[in-house]
């Protein structure tokens, strides 16, 4: 992977993982087609994850910041890296032996697109499960099907850092989602490649998985949904979805809100259901 349009670089955040990062780290350096690039920026561990990379992985470009969220620390990745592609690899998750390989041939043959994912197998509790419709993963035109949820897993993408460049990279600003957030902006704008079949296993059911260290998960996508309809960049049908989608999110929030006596938010969410319910109305006359 010596040519220059073929570089590679790998990113890796992590967070007090030293316990699985071995792991992903090894899954890296035993792919079929090697990085150029593999950095880990650690987001403020204190778990012996410094000592784990520089002793056993020291060719690995290896970063400490302060604990500033996941989107921090793929941002500062990519901005220490070079490569023409980029590739994230959560530091609890770990690729089969030829994703690189497989993927960087993909774009390669299909030079219309600018990112590929792939299917995965998903391993909870040590114990692998089978995904539900919902979850399942695709390729093509995928706005409609991102708005719910995310359906593109980081771990499993492939892209060109010029898409990158052009989406501004993860939105700081959101502690969770970060990734519905970037794939659905990402989904707005092109299609997207996809291999049908695993290219990597997935962990969770873990206790310092994000989607159990917030409630109402939903909150983040609003957030999300709200930033992309004042973006001014949809299409009316995907504006039209978008409103759709937020309406219902917005709803289920306010209720919730008002069954925890969360009259702050609860006034927010109201506030949203009357703004995007009046914008609906005059769409339609």
């Amino acid at each position: 992977m010596n040519a220059v349009n073929n570089t590679v670089a790998v990113i890796i955040p992590t967070y007090n993982r030293a316990a699985t990062l071995g792991r992903a780290l090894e899954s890296v350096y035993t792919q079929s087609q090697l990085a150029d690039e593999v950095c880990v920026v650690d987001d403020g561990s204190i778990d012996g994850t410094e000592e784990l990379v520089k002793q056993q992985y020291p060719d690995t470009i290896y970063i400490k910041q302060k604990n500033s969220g996941v989107s921090s620390a793929r941002n500062t990745g990519v901005d220490a890296t070079t490569s023409k592609y980029l590739s994230f690899l959560d530091s609890d998750d770990e690729w089969l032996p030829k994703k690189l390989e497989t993927q960087l041939c993909a774009l390669q043959e299909e030079p219309d697109f600018r990112l590929v994912h792939s299917d995965e197998i998903w391993i909870r509790n040590g114990k692998r499960v089978n995904q539900m419709d919902k979850h399942r993963k695709r390729g093509g035109e995928l706005f409609a099907r991102c708005l719910p949820l995310c359906v593109i897993s980081s771990s499993s993408v492939f892209m060109e850092r010029s898409l990158y460049a052009d989406l501004g990279g993860f939105d700081e600003s959101l502690p969770a989602c970060e990734d519905y957030d970037l794939w659905l902006r990402l989904c707005s704008q092109e299609y997207v490649l996809f291999i049908d079949r695993p290219l990597l296993r997935k962990y969770g059911g873990h206790e310092d998985q994000l989607s159990r260290q917030y409630w109402g998960m939903d909150r983040f996508r609003v957030q999300s949904l709200v930033k992309l309809l004042n973006s001014g960049a949809l299409a009316d049908e995907q504006e039209r979805l978008a409103r759709l989608t937020l309406l219902e999110k917005a709803e289920i929030l306010r209720n919730g809100a008002v069954k925890r006596g969360k009259a702050e938010s609860a006034e927010y969410y109201k506030a949203l259901l009357i703004k995007y319910s009046e914008v609906a109305a005059e769409l339609k006359d």
